[in-house]
C-alpha cells in the first residue's frame, strides 16, 4: 500500500459535501415561493367562506352561476395541466421542438380560460353583481379575480419561455426553466379546484 492510497480516504472523509446547484437552489425557492401562495390563496377562500351567506341583498350566488359554463372552463384549465406535463417531458428528454408545441398548448388553452371568466365576469355584472354589490361579489371577485391575475401571468411566462427557446435559448441542459415554470402552472391549476369545489360546487350541494 502506497502513501497515496493510505492517504485517500482520510481525504475523502474531510472532504466537505459538494454545494448544491444552483438550479437546484433555484427550484428550492421557488417551493417556498410557492408556500407563501398557498398561505395567500387560503387567506383569500377563508374570508370567501367567513362572509357566505352575509349578503342582505342579491344577486345571490344562486343567482349568477353557471355550473356547466364553469365546468366548461376548469376542464379547459386542468387539460392546460397534461400539456405542461408534456412540455417539461419533452425537453427533459431533448426534445426541443416537441416542448415548442406544448408550451404553445398550454398557453393557448390559458387564454381560452381566461376568456371564460372575462365572459362569466360580464354575464354577472349584466346581472347586476359587481364588486361593490354586496360581500358576496366583493369576496367573490377577489378571490376569483386573483386566480385570474395568476394564470394571466402564467401564460406570459409561457410565452416568454416560447420566444426564448425560439431563439434557441433553451436546450436540455436548461429543463430547470421550463420545470419552474411547470411548477408554478400546475399550482395555478390546483388553486382553481380548490376554488371551484368551494365556490361553485358546493354552493349548490348545500
Amino acid at each position: 500500500m502506497t502513501i497515496g492510497s493510505a492517504a485517500r480516504p482520510l481525504r475523502e472523509a474531510v472532504t466537505p459535501h459538494r454545494a448544491p446547484a444552483p438550479l437546484e437552489n433555484v427550484k428550492f425557492g421557488f417551493w417556498l415561493f410557492l408556500a407563501s401562495e398557498c398561505l395567500f390563496f387560503a387567506s383569500l377562500v377563508g374570508t370567501y367562506l367567513a362572509l357566505h351567506g352575509r349578503s342582505l341583498t342579491g344577486p345571490f350566488p344562486q343567482d349568477v352561476f353557471n355550473i356547466p359554463l364553469t365546468t366548461v372552463s376548469s376542464f379547459v384549465l386542468l387539460t392546460s395541466s397534461l400539456t405542461m406535463v408534456l412540455a417539461v417531458a419533452a425537453i427533459q428528454h431533448g426534445d426541443v421542438a416537441a416542448m415548442k408545441r406544448w408550451l404553445a398548448v398550454t398557453a393557448f388553452l390559458g387564454l381560452v380560460f381566461l376568456g371564460f371568466q372575462a365572459y362569466e365576469f360580464t354575464e354577472f355584472v349584466h346581472e347586476g353583481l359587481t364588486l361593490r354589490t354586496n360581500v358576496f361579489g366583493a369576496s367573490f371577485y377577489t378571490l376569483t379575480g386573483f386566480h385570474g391575475a395568476h394564470v394571466a401571468i402564467g401564460v406570459i411566462w409561457l410565452v416568454t419561455l416560447l420566444l426564448h427557446a425560439l431563439r434557441g435559448g433553451i436546450t436540455r441542459d436548461k429543463a430547470t426553466a421550463v420545470e419552474v415554470a411547470g411548477l408554478y402552472w400546475h399550482f395555478v391549476d390546483v388553486v382553481w379546484i380548490v376554488i371551484f369545489t368551494v365556490v361553485y360546487l358546493l354552493e349548490f350541494a348545500r
